[in-house]
Parts: C-alpha cells; sequence; structure tokens
C-alpha cells in the first residue's frame, strides 16, 4: 500500500450542481434527512461538452473515463454497483435510453495526481472515449506535495485531454470532518477551479457541495460518509452521480445549454 494510502486510511474523517426536477433520479441515496441532496447552484460559467452532444445528436455509442483515486475506485461503496461511476453510468441510461452508453472505471485508491496524469496520457493514446471525469486533488493535498508541482501536472492532463479532442470534467476534492490544515487544503480545491477557468473545463465543485451538507448540520455530512469518516458511502455517492447526471446533461443536450446559455445573456443585460 503506497504512503498516501497509508495516511488517507489511518485518517478519521466538483459547484454545487442545479438539478433538473424532471430527470432526477431516485434520492433514496441523499444524504440529509429530508432524503433529498438538496438545491445547488451550477457549475458556473457554461461549458458545452461538444463532442458528446453531437454524438447524443447521432444516436452513437458514448463512452466515459471515470478516472482518479478512492473516490472513484468507490471506497466506502457497499459494492461495485455503488460507486459513482455505476450510478453514473446508470443515471445516463435513464436520461439518455436511445443512447448506448458506458462509463469505464479506472480509479486506484491512494494516487496523487503524478500517477494518475501518467495512466490518463495511456489511456487516452490507447483507447477512445468521448468524456473524461477527472477526480483529482484530495490525495495531493494531505500527503504534503508542492502545491505548484500540483498546478502543473493538472495542465499537463488538461493539455493531455484537449489534444486528444475528448471532453473533460475536473471533479475536486471531498470535505471531510478531518481536514487537519484548511488553508493549504484549500488551496489545493482553489487550484483546480483556476485552471478550469482559465482552461475552459468545467469543475464540478464536491468540496463546495459537501461542506454545505456540513454546514446544514453535522449529520447530514456524516449520513454521505463511510466509518472512516473520509470516503463517501453508498448515499454519498448517489448524491454525487445524481449531480453528475443532471450537470452532463446540461451541458450536452442542445435545447437545454442553448436555454440556460440564452437566460445567461439576459441575465447580464
Amino acid at each position: 500500500m503506497s504512503r498516501v494510502a497509508v495516511v488517507v486510511c489511518a485518517l478519521i474523517a466538483g459547484a454545487f450542481l442545479h438539478p433538473d426536477g424532471s430527470r432526477a433520479t431516485s434520492d433514496a441515496g441523499a444524504p440529509a434527512s429530508s432524503r433529498s441532496c438538496g438545491p445547488a447552484p451550477s457549475i458556473g460559467a457554461l461549458t458545452r461538452l461538444g463532442l458528446v452532444g453531437r454524438k447524443l445528436q447521432k444516436l452513437m455509442p458514448i463512452r466515459i473515463l471515470a478516472i482518479g483515486s478512492s473516490s472513484t475506485q468507490g471506497i466506502g461503496a457497499s459494492s461495485a454497483r455503488h460507486t459513482y461511476p455505476a450510478r453514473l453510468e446508470a443515471g445516463l441510461r435513464t436520461r439518455w435510453p436511445q443512447d448506448p452508453l458506458s462509463v469505464v472505471n479506472a480509479g486506484i485508491g491512494g494516487e496523487t495526481v503524478a500517477a494518475t496524469v501518467d495512466r490518463l496520457e495511456r489511456q487516452l493514446a490507447t483507447q477512445r472515449f468521448d468524456l473524461v471525469i477527472w477526480q483529482l486533488g484530495t490525495n495531493d493535498a494531505i500527503s504534503g506535495d508542492d502545491p505548484e508541482a500540483f498546478r502543473s501536472l493538472v495542465l499537463r492532463g488538461v493539455t493531455a485531454a484537449h489534444a486528444a479532442g475528448v471532453d473533460l470534467v475536473m471533479l475536486d476534492p471531498q470535505y471531510f470532518p478531518g481536514i487537519r490544515d484548511l488553508e493549504r487544503y484549500e488551496r489545493f480545491v482553489a487550484i483546480i477551479k483556476a485552471i478550469g477557468d482559465d482552461q475552459h473545463v468545467p469543475v464540478f465543485r464536491r468540496y463546495a457541495m459537501m461542506k454545505r451538507w456540513s454546514a446544514q448540520g453535522e449529520a447530514d455530512l456524516l449520513a454521505a460518509l463511510a466509518a472512516d469518516h473520509f470516503h463517501m458511502n453508498d448515499k454519498g455517492y448517489a448524491c454525487l452521480a445524481e449531480a453528475l447526471t443532471n450537470e452532463i446533461g446540461r451541458m450536452a443536450e442542445p435545447s437545454t445549454f442553448a436555454s440556460e446559455a440564452s437566460a445567461a445573456v439576459s441575465a447580464s443585460q
């Protein structure tokens, strides 16, 4: 087991998304006592998932790569079908029943960005995907890695995705009760957001979503976490997948994207 994995296991312990009620999946996995994932603001600046959108219009197969560390692998879930990639695949198949769709889970627990970006480059060089969801930052923040080296590696991964012509969404770190150096941890969250803004890559703000759960009441957050109070459990992964399903749909479906873009322009006038 890597040093990072040992650190993670020893701990006691996105951006929100705006769910579309008419498209939402079951809220049986929600953390709140109301069994709802709760309302959440959108990812921010509208970014079109062009490749996924084109394939969606043509009813062509859509292949998604979910890559990252333990949150992608699904540590804390009761089974493989309760991981977020599995729940995401189920949600998107419900939303787009006419399109053959698959989500490949390439999560390896304990990885930092240096290892993941190497794997990402190899995956993109040898296989064809339409969308990459890259979960990153948690292990780098808690293991003492250099923030500027982290920034460079993230940019390298973004460059690889752009060169491969795939759509990309970054998924930022989780919030959890045992964060030892909050200022440092949030620096890594901010780096991911800044790169997303600069490179026009949507960032799913999982950190903000889970921090909101904590602000609503400790019970709401703990209900979404596994026994280690660090990884998500079935309920947390279900909410993550539900929100990702809605956000991917928002950015990929031409009618939804055009409607929201028009509303954004009107609001700015």
